[in-house]
């Protein structure tokens, strides 16, 4: 669930008495409340950061795109699909970002019988499924989820099928660790007073979606990404584009160790309107 830094605090206080906590009368309690909730929230980003490689296809799956054991330009046709529904139904960001893992955690441990046509569009509808039975409050049946240019239809009971064997593969980890695990609190360690943490949140999420047909963008941690792109959603802000992108390796633990510091700085050079969803 997302929060915002003026909202991220209510369910710490005791009912019968948070007017009197957070009146000026009591200024060491909110503010011990204050530190405690940061507190918490740090620890619960650096436990994400320490378990989002477990969430992540191996570190070979970019390099067998490159030696095209692996269809690029498959995978990219499967991708725009996924945001074409997305787009369709106005399903959640993470939705699409959870289909799109899916599919990448799959065929980096499966190989489908061929790289292209069926095989692949049946594994993108089965993803697409299982994320949007994850996040969406209402999710389309099986037959309504196959529109927006889809070559094939598939049966619900096929689908389902695929949907038991991604599960299998997966391990049934569903839960993934993504970027949009650390975008809002990117977005308040950049802006602390919250003037443009809506945009700054909405415009990163435009980033990360309009990016993730690239397969190149599996070079980085989830981490990496949602920094990179809040720094890119920064730059169209005029008081928060000289923000040093080595900064950001400041803002939790994780980001500090060098290693990551360097995709922080790499990642930022992605291009914000380069892919833009269509």
């Amino acid at each position: 669930m997302s929060l915002s830094c003026s909202d991220r605090f209510t369910d710490l206080l005791c009912a019968e008495d948070s007017n009197e906590v957070l009146s000026d009368d009591s200024p060491a309690c909110s503010s011990e409340l204050d530190s405690q909730a940061s507190c918490i929230e740090e620890s619960s980003i650096d436990g994400f950061i320490e378990d989002e490689t477990n969430f992540v296809p191996g570190f070979d799956y970019l390099a067998r795109f490159q030696c095209q054991s692996l269809d690029a330009s498959a995978r990219e046709a499967s991708v725009a699909w996924i945001l074409k529904v997305q787009a369709y139904y106005n399903l959640q960001p993470l939705t699409a970002y959870l289909s799109v893992n899916y599919l990448d955690r799959f065929l980096y441990s499966r190989r489908l019988p061929q790289a292209s046509g069926w095989p692949l569009q049946l594994l993108s509808t089965a993803c697409l499924s299982l994320a949007a039975k994850m996040e969406e409050p209402l999710v389309p049946s099986l037959l309504d989820l196959q529109v927006e240019g889809a070559k094939y239809i598939f049966e619900p009971k096929t689908i389902q099928r695929m949907e038991l064997l991604v599960l299998t593969v997966l391990d049934w980890r569903l839960r993934s660790v993504t970027p949009f695990s650390f975008i809002d609190f990117f977005a308040c360690k950049l802006d602390p007073t919250g003037t443009f943490l809506a945009f700054l949140i909405s415009r990163a999420t435009d980033i990360i979606l309009s990016n993730i047909k690239e397969a190149s963008f599996l070079e980085y941690r989830p981490s990496s990404i949602a920094a990179a792109a809040i720094l890119c959603a920064a730059n169209e802000i005029p008081n928060l584009s000289l923000f040093n992108p080595e900064h950001a390796e400041s803002w939790c633990d994780g980001l500090s160790k060098e290693e990551t510091a360097q995709d922080v700085t790499s990642a930022s050079s992605i291009n914000p309107r380069q892919n833009e969803v269509q």
